[in-house]
């Protein structure tokens, strides 16, 4: 009867470390396609957003704009 017990507790040990590696794993992933999706951001983009913000100017935007697209 203390085998039995002995087996069941290994077989539930195994199982509890097999889903913590798969969460570490999954957590790594997550954050590294995290960092992907920041870097997307284009020269344009940034541009909108400061004018957006009235730190250009209209023509300071249309100027830097015609640069980016040269």
């Amino acid at each position: 009867m203390y085998e039995y017990m002995h087996m069941n507790m290994t077989w539930f040990h195994g199982l509890g470390m097999s889903v913590f590696w798969i969460i570490v794993v999954f957590l790594i992933f997550s954050l590294i396609n995290s960092q992907k999706n920041e870097i997307k951001e284009t020269p344009l983009d940034i541009l909108k957003k400061r004018l957006s913000k009235g730190e250009l100017s209209k023509e300071q935007y249309d100027s830097l704009k015609e640069t980016l697209q040269k």
